[in-house]
C-alpha cells in the first residue's frame, strides 16, 4: 500500500473513534509502529500527513466508516490491538485467598486521589478472585463529616461497580478495641501514660522511660478504670510498650487509646476512650482477615507500629504493598479545603462540575472502568509522581472514550443557534445513523426545506464565496448577506470545501437543551444554551450521548421540553 494510502487509513480509523477529527500524533504513531523508517522521514511527509487529515477531517463520521471500509476493511474489526498493561504480581497471593480492605475516613468525599488507590485494590481482588472489605475509620469523632457515611459507600460501589462484600464501621468496634488493650495492659506490653506530653516527648527523645512505663499492672488497671470516668482528655493515653531506643523517635511507646469527649454521630455520648489508628487498624486487619494491603508509601512507618500488636498477640501481618504520592498538578482535591468552599458558596456540593470528587466525575459520565485502567498505568511502585491536570484528563477521558464511544448515540446540538435560508435548496429527507458502527440502532430522519439553524461559532466563520457543508445535506455558498444552495455532491466539497458544519431544520419543533461546563481552570461553570432535535426526548436521565463535533455529555435532567446535560469530554 502506498503511503498516501497508509496515512489516509489511519486518519480515517482515527477520526472515526474520536468524534471525526483525526489527531496527526496518533496518525504518526500508527505510521512508526508498522515501519520504523518512517521517523527519518517525517520532515517531508509531515506536510501531505496534514494535508490528509485535513481531508479526512471534512467527511462525516459514516462517510469516514464507509471510506475505511473500502480501503482497510480490517480495521473495523473490533478487536484487542494492542496488549493490555498487566498489574504486577500480588506477593504471598493465593487465588480464592485473597482479602483485601478500603479503609477511608468519613471526614469527607472521595476524589480522584482515592479513586486511583481504592481502584488498584478493587484489580487486584479481580485478578486473585479475592474479597474486598469497606471499612470507615471513624475513630475521630471531631473529623467526621456526617453526609460521608452514605456517601463513601455510595461512591466506592459504583468505583468497584457492587463488588464490595462487607461496609464495616470501626466505631461499631469499640469494646473489641477495649478488650483488646486490657490484655496487652495486663500482660505488661501497654501502660496508662499520665505524663504531660511536653514531658513525655523529652523523655522520648532522649530514649528514657516516662514513670508510668514501669507501674504495677495494679496501679495500670485502676489507671485504666479511671480513663472511662475520672480523667479528662489530655490528662491520659494508653500507650504501646516498644523499643524505647528505637531509632525512629516516632516508635519508642507509641499511643494506642485516647481521652475524647465530643459526640460521637453514631455513638452519641456513650464511649469517651477512643482508639488511634494504629490500634484499631492492627485489631481490626487481624479480626477481618486481611491478607493484603495497598496504601501509601507514608504509612510504612504505621505498618512497623502495627507490628508491635501483632507480636503481642502472635497474628500474622497483612502483606503490605506500597504506592507513592501522586500530586494531582492544578486540582484542588483537599477534603477540608472543598468542605470550607462549600460552606463559603464557592461550590454547590460535593458533586459540582468543577471538583475532582468522584461524585462529580460519575455525574459527568467517566465511567468506574476508566479509573481502573489509570490505575493499571500507574501501578505499584514507591515512585512519587506529579500529574499535571491536562495529562491526568487526557488519559482518563482516552480510557472513558473506550468504554463510552461504543455505547453513546450521536445527536445534533447547535449551541447559540443563529437561522439561515439557503436559497435554491430542495426539499430532502435527510437519514443519519444514531450510532455509525450500530444500524441495528435507528436513524435520525430529517425533512429539510433549505430553513436551518447553525451554531453562531460556525455562522461567524462563514466566508464570502466559499464552499460550505451541512453534514449529510448539501453544499452551501455565501453570497452578499444570502446563502445559495450549491449541490449535493460531497466530492465537491471535499475538492473545493472551506469547512462543514451541524445543524438543525429550523422549520420543525425543537426542544431546548442545555449543557454546563467547567472552565479549563476548572473555576468557572459555563452554561451553554441552544436546540436540539425532538428525538433527544426518549433518552432517560443518566443517558451518556455523542453531540457530533462537539464531545460525550451526560443527561442530568429532563424538563419540560428542556434537556439539561452535563460536559463530559471530548
Amino acid at each position: 500500500m502506498e503511503i498516501k494510502q497508509t496515512i489516509k487509513k489511519y486518519a480515517l480509523d482515527n477520526a472515526r473513534k474520536y468524534g471525526g477529527k483525526p489527531n496527526q500524533g496518533a496518525v504518526i504513531g500508527k505510521l512508526i509502529s508498522e515501519d520504523h523508517t518512517i521517523k527519518e522521514k517525517l520532515k517531508e511527509l509531515g506536510k501531505e500527513i496534514a494535508t490528509i487529515c485535513n481531508e479526512v477531517s471534512k467527511l462525516t463520521v459514516e462517510q469516514q466508516i464507509a471510506e475505511l471500509e473500502k480501503i482497510a476493511p480490517e480495521l473495523l474489526e473490533e478487536k484487542k490491538v494492542v496488549e493490555e498493561r498487566k498489574l504486577k504480581p500480588l506477593p504471598n497471593a493465593e487465588k480464592g485467598k485473597v482479602v483485601m480492605r478500603l479503609a477511608p475516613s468519613p471526614s469527607g468525599i472521595m476524589h480522584i486521589g482515592h479513586g486511583v488507590v481504592f481502584a488498584l485494590s478493587h484489580l487486584y481482588c479481580e485478578e486473585y478472585q479475592g474479597k474486598l472489605i469497606l471499612r470507615l475509620e471513624d475513630t475521630n469523632p471531631e473529623e467526621i463529616y456526617e453526609p460521608a457515611y452514605h456517601m463513601t459507600p455510595e461512591d466506592l460501589m459504583w468505583l468497584t461497580e457492587n463488588k464490595i462484600h462487607e461496609v464495616v464501621l470501626q466505631s461499631s468496634r469499640l469494646e473489641t478495641y477495649y478488650d483488646h488493650a486490657e490484655k496487652m495492659i495486663a500482660k505488661e506490653a501497654a501502660y496508662v501514660c499520665t505524663c504531660d506530653s511536653e514531658i513525655f516527648r523529652d523523655l522520648s527523645f532522649n530514649k528514657k522511660a516516662c514513670p508510668c512505663r514501669n507501674l504495677p499492672v495494679k496501679e495500670q488497671h485502676l489507671r485504666w478504670d479511671k480513663m472511662f470516668v475520672e480523667y479528662e482528655p489530655g490528662q491520659a493515653v494508653v500507650r504501646i510498650k516498644t523499643n524505647i531506643e528505637d531509632p525512629n523517635p516516632a516508635m519508642r511507646d507509641w499511643p494506642a487509646l485516647r481521652i475524647n469527649h465530643h459526640v460521637h454521630p453514631k455513638t452519641g455520648t456513650k464511649y469517651k476512650v477512643w482508639p488511634l489508628m494504629n490500634f484499631a487498624v492492627a485489631i481490626d486487619d487481624h479480626e477481618l482477615g486481611i491478607t493484603h494491603t495497598i496504601r501509601g508509601k507514608d504509612m510504612m512507618d504505621a505498618a512497623k507500629k502495627q507490628e508491635w500488636v501483632y507480636k503481642f498477640f502472635g497474628w500474622q501481618a497483612p502483606t503490605h504493598s506500597y504506592i507513592g504520592k501522586i500530586k494531582f498538578e492544578g486540582l484542588e482535591i483537599s477534603k477540608r479545603k472543598i468542605k470550607a468552599a462549600i460552606e463559603n458558596g464557592k461550590y454547590d456540593d460535593w458533586d459540582d462540575i468543577r471538583l475532582a470528587t468522584l461524585a462529580a466525575m460519575k455525574r459527568r459520565g467517566f465511567q468506574p472502568g476508566a479509573f481502573r485502567a489509570f490505575a493499571k498505568d500507574i501501578g505499584l511502585g514507591l515512585n512519587d509522581k506529579v500529574v499535571p491536570v491536562d495529562d491526568f484528563f487526557k488519559s482518563l477521558e482516552s480510557h472513558n472514550r473506550d468504554i463510552i464511544d461504543p455505547i453513546a448515540n450521536r445527536y445534533f446540538f447547535v449551541n447559540d443557534p443563529v437561522k439561515i435560508t439557503i436559497g435554491g435548496a430542495p426539499q430532502k429527507k435527510v437519514e443519519l445513523q444514531l450510532h455509525p458502527d450500530d444500524k441495528k440502532r435507528g436513524k435520525r430522519i430529517f425533512d429539510v426545506t433549505g430553513k436551518f439553524l447553525i451554531a453562531k461559532q460556525d455562522y461567524d466563520k462563514i466566508k464570502e464565496g466559499k464552499l460550505y457543508r451541512l453534514m449529510d445535506c448539501y453544499n452551501f455558498v455565501k453570497h452578499d448577506k444570502t446563502f445559495a444552495y450549491d449541490s449535493d455532491e460531497l466530492e465537491k466539497y471535499r475538492s473545493s470545501g472551506e469547512g462543514t458544519m451541524h445543524w438543525l431544520p429550523a422549520d420543525v419543533e425543537l426542544i431546548d437543551v442545555e449543557v454546563l461546563m467547567q472552565s479549563k481552570d476548572f473555576e468557572q461553570k459555563i452554561l451553554l444554551k441552544g436546540k436540539g432535535a425532538k428525538h433527544l426526548l426518549n433518552l432517560k436521565e443518566g443517558a451518556i450521548i455523542q453531540f457530533e463535533r462537539f464531545g460525550f455529555c451526560k443527561l442530568d435532567k429532563k424538563e419540560k421540553n428542556k434537556l439539561v446535560f452535563w460536559w463530559g469530554h471530548k
